[in-house]
């Protein structure tokens, strides 16, 4: 008759605030570890180490003794290390001991004194731009050979 509501909460609903995404523990990719091939996260990736391949991630964070070969596609880049190919991204910061070879397309681009940097820097003028390079629509490039293919290439329907 007047006994209370019961309300079970647990932990987990009790330490995180609502709305708040739920971020994993970054990878880490430590200084004696060497890979060869692409890496895919939803999350953020730490390199100490040496990667030679792609890069698609939400967050990457290049350490001192970390290097890339190869194309990143991200939305934060914070780099240390070295790279050597092309950057994607929303948010690139190079460090004072960052060494870049490539090109980089970004909105925000921040470069501290003592950084070196051999390439062109692209300013994305959208978002849209950088959200198509991050994430093709799937099946464009087949319906581009498809008019390619068929002769009848419109010229308003190619733009």
């Amino acid at each position: 008759m007047f006994s209370k509501a019961s309300s079970k909460r647990s932990t987990a609903e009790v330490g995180k605030p609502e709305g708040t995404p739920d971020r994993g523990v970054p990878s880490i990719i430590s200084a004696d570890l060497t890979i060869t091939g692409d890496l895919v996260s939803g999350g953020e990736i730490q390199i100490d180490g040496r990667v030679e391949g792609d890069i698609r991630c939400t967050s990457l964070i290049i350490g001192i003794s970390g290097s890339v070969t190869g194309e990143i596609v991200a939305e934060r880049l914070r780099m240390h290390g070295s790279v050597n190919g092309q950057i994607n991204a929303k948010s690139v910061f190079l460090a004072s001991t960052a060494r870049m070879t490539g090109d980089i397309s970004h909105e925000s681009l921040a470069i501290e004194p003592g950084a070196f940097m051999e390439g062109h820097c692209r300013r994305l003028a959208a978002p849209a731009e950088l959200q198509q390079i991050a994430n093709p629509p799937a099946g464009d490039s087949q319906k581009r050979l498809e008019r390619l293919g068929d002769g009848t290439l419109n010229p308003a329907a190619a733009s």
